[in-house]
């Protein structure tokens, strides 16, 4: 039980602040932190991504009633866009972990997950729970309900699809499923171990009037969540747009809010509430005893007296008041109480404590040193007892005098079994939509904890306290300032594999070299071996040459199947028993921490049947793009073109322009290309865009295509639909590839998306897809003859089939590429 209180406590409180500057408090925080001491009630919200949580209401719930107030998210929104960079599916989910982390730490919430996988926008709930393990996350609801004990759940969406995403609607059914459940032993006994069953109070959808769909009524039971904080000196809807500005990479930049703004409520489970939100909710301390008038007393005297330019002065009643409340029967309010007073008293204190490694990577095996800096900025009685991290501590007896800084060494030898600083949901190998994480204690906890953890001992008021910081890396940018960013522990040789992608022609014969390359993190003894996992017959024993890398030859007569995956390795000769064969991923924004994972860093061999027609492609850089790379392994010369580049070059050398997925959407500057882009195409060349979320581009209507067209948000989710082409002559099935429906067999998470509508009649349809019990729809991929060029409009996801290696994605493409080649033997068949 220990250990998990400590997990619990990590994830609640210490995760918000990882790889985060050490934060004081206002005097004003610490006022709210006091209040919000009187206040024994909590509420969870629950939805299905990051960003679909109500950040005002979370924001109103937290600050203004002081309630414990969490957001589940049943997903890291993984399956999501990216507008920031090229990460998807995993990477992409862990940048908007860190985004809704550094929401909840604007708006007072605490977050949580379960272990589904965001497989991408789904159209109902019946599709979803075919996909996701439905079991497995009602199991993970249930346990952060029993574990987190809400008062009041509230959910984002409805059971009954307004919500549009099928996954929003099957985030609804399963919260219904278990506010019953966590209140049952006989489900999910294995919990038991760790939490007790909870049945909360009542469980209510948050309607909402967005998107055109107003689902609020006169009749709900309806608050106003817009007011203004003073101490905070702001409303909750200025905290709110903040929190919701964090979304960068979904473009979720919002402004503030100011004035009234009516929250509403449908009961779905429970009691409904008539006048307020926690009707017959004892949100006393009367709720853990008949000791808590006499706490609630105490509490309303430190708020009282508190002086918000002498903090300090509550100390010694807190320190009271934290040994009164030690004295009552252990209770899940008792412990969070203790929390929250200990945290006011190290801020009332102004206790700063930083601990801090010089550098940001670790290594198993060796000896390092952090440091600690405390400073008591009160005329409080600190006394410094010591400090432990990891396994090593150093006992200590030293005031900490007011305003004098105390700065201490710890020498911490690092096992050499320790593991890797790796999010603990990707420590184990991935089933089809849900990450595993064996250890019950883990699921929910919404980060990795940190690598190492400083714990600071000291009698504060002669009391005895452990105080805990996160060690982590502190250095200074000559333009950000002081940063910290997490501590990582990592191998001493990670390894590199490119290119990621290699095309062979089926029945051919040839070689081509794949280049590992060792990072060495930290030196080996011995000299390197190299070598590859996954395909026979390459070399295994090579002494690398750590400077260039190594090239690999590797040919098509080894490929057995259309699409095989390799990966390298790495090894000291006088130890080849230990294998290196993980990359390092490090991810940077301004927004959040740095992120840091490992992987297997494997390159895709295909060997197909492909012919390209045309050489060289402009490429318009999009939102989260890797399809370039892809190009470059299919044979084509790949320019990028970026602002200055489309407008002041000569476009006719180019066989083709590709667009990158919601390049308009993005890029302001290309309607000023649009008569360019139309003559280029007028003239002979190839335009191909794929999809935008609409027609517009920033403020103005975008000018895409020769010819009208709309932008839906029709799509093919079923990446297994059935595809019926319109036309079988149409060139684009024929030249230079024949495409049939083998081509597509082994698609990954959708056909399509955002198709074409109300299209002009020079442009023709291609495809004729539908999902289960729908109509078939026809623009996936409209393309018209313009002049002596073409146009085409791709809702097809190539953005995911092509980085994906999906071999009759690739051969489409190529196709759609080769539209203003003439058939001809001179065409370059690869």
């Amino acid at each position: 039980m220990k250990r998990f209180l400590y997990l619990f406590f990590i994830a609640c409180l210490g995760s918000s602040a990882m790889a985060q500057a050490p934060r004081s408090w206002s005097g004003a925080e610490i006022l709210q932190g006091i209040r919000k001491l009187n206040v024994l009630g909590s509420v969870l919200y629950l939805a299905a991504h990051p960003d679909d949580e109500n950040t005002r209401l979370i924001t109103y719930l937290a600050n203004e009633k002081f309630y414990r107030t969490g957001y589940l998210s049943l997903t890291r929104g993984d399956g999501g866009q990216n507008l920031i960079g090229e990460e998807q599916g995993i990477e992409l989910g862990l940048i908007r972990t860190q985004e809704l982390l550094a929401a909840r730490r604007i708006d007072g919430g605490e977050q949580f997950f379960t272990r589904a996988f965001d497989f991408g926008f789904s159209k109902n709930p019946e599709e979803t729970f075919t996909i996701w393990n439905r079991a497995l996350v009602l199991s993970d609801v249930v346990w952060v309900i029993r574990k987190f004990q809400p008062d009041v759940i509230i959910t984002r969406f409805p059971t009954t699809g307004e919500g549009g995403h099928g996954h929003h609607t099957a985030s609804a059914i399963l919260a219904n499923e278990a506010f019953k459940l966590a209140a049952d032993p006989g489900q999910f006994p294995e919990q038991l171990k760790y939490v007790k069953p909870w049945q909360a109070k009542r469980i209510l959808w948050n309607t909402f009037n967005f998107g055109g769909n107003n689902t609020t009524a006169p009749s709900q039971f309806k608050m106003d969540a817009g007011a203004y904080n003073a101490p905070l000196g702001k409303s909750y809807g200025e905290i709110a747009a903040l929190s919701r500005s964090q979304h960068k990479s979904q473009g979720f930049g919002s402004a503030g809010t100011r004035g009234e703004s009516w929250e509403y409520f449908k009961t779905t489970g429970g009691d409904a509430p008539a006048t307020d939100l926690m009707d017959d909710v004892d949100l006393t301390w009367a709720r853990v005893g008949p000791e808590g008038t006499t706490i609630s007393e105490a509490i309303k005297k430190i708020e009282t007296q508190f002086s918000v330019v002498n903090p300090a002065a509550a100390v010694k009643p807190l320190a009271a008041l934290y040994q009164q409340i030690g004295k009552l029967p252990d209770s899940y309010w008792k412990r969070k109480k203790l929390e929250e007073v200990q945290e006011l008293i190290r801020q009332c204190c102004g206790l700063f404590i930083k601990a801090t490694s010089a550098v940001q990577m670790l290594f198993p095996g060796e000896t390092v040193k952090f440091t600690t800096a405390i400073i008591n900025r009160s005329a409080a009685r600190v006394q410094l007892k010591g400090i432990k991290v990891g396994n090593d501590h150093v006992s200590l007896d030293l005031p900490l005098e007011k305003n004098r800084n105390v700065n201490q060494t710890v020498t911490v030898a690092i096992p050499d079994d320790v593991p890797l600083s790796q999010p603990y949901w990707l420590r184990e190998t991935m089933a089809a939509a849900n990450y595993t994480v064996p250890d019950q204690q883990q699921i929910g906890i919404p980060d990795a904890l940190p690598a190492y953890t400083a714990e600071i001992a000291v009698t504060i008021e002669g009391m005895p306290f452990t105080l805990t910081e996160p060690v982590r890396y502190n250095f200074t940018d000559p333009v950000k300032g002081e940063l910290y960013e997490p501590v990582v522990i990592a191998p001493k040789v990670t390894v590199q594999l490119s290119p990621k992608l290699v095309l062979f022609q089926k029945g051919t014969t040839g070689t081509k070299q794949l280049k590992l390359q060792p990072v060495i993190n930290k030196p080996l003894p011995g000299q390197l071996g190299v070598g590859l996992a996954g395909l026979p017959g390459t070399a295994a024993a090579a002494v690398a040459d750590t400077g260039a890398g190594v090239q690999i030859p590797v040919t098509n007569q080894q490929l057995t199947q259309p699409v095989t995956s390799v990966y390298g390795t790495v090894w000291d000769q006088t130890k080849p028993e230990k294998k290196y064969a993980q990359a390092l991923k490090s991810i940077h924004y301004d927004h959040i921490p740095y992120i840091n994972y490992f992987f297997t860093d494997s390159v895709k061999l295909l060997n197909i049947d492909l012919k390209t027609a045309g050489k060289r492609i402009g490429y318009i850089p999009g939102a989260g793009d890797k399809v370039p790379e892809v190009l470059t392994a299919m044979g084509y010369e790949v320019v990028l073109l970026d602002r200055s580049r489309l407008t002041g070059s000569d476009l006719s050398g180019f066989d083709a322009i590709i667009s990158g997925v919601r390049a308009y959407n993005i890029h302001e500057w290309l309607n000023e290309s649009y008569d360019k882009l139309m003559a280029y195409i007028r003239n002979g060349g190839n335009l191909i865009v794929q999809y935008n979320t609409n027609n517009n581009i920033g403020p103005v209507k975008a000018k895409i295509g020769p010819y009208s067209f709309a932008i839906s948000r029709n799509r093919i989710t079923d990446e297994k639909a059935r595809v019926r082409f319109t036309d079988p002559v149409m060139p684009v099935l024929n030249y230079p590839n024949k495409i049939t429906q083998e081509d597509f067999e082994g698609w990954v998470q959708e056909r399509s998306t955002y198709h074409a509508a109300d299209w002009d009649a020079q442009l023709k349809p291609v495809f004729a897809m539908k999902d289960p019990g729908e109509q078939e729809d026809t623009g996936a991929l409209v393309t018209g003859k313009y002049g002596k060029g073409y146009f085409t409009y791709c809702g097809i996801a190539f953005f995911r089939q092509l980085p994906a290696a999906v071999p009759g994605a690739i051969r489409l493409f190529a196709n759609i590429i080769a539209l203003n080649s003439q058939l001809s033997t001179s065409a370059n068949d690869r």
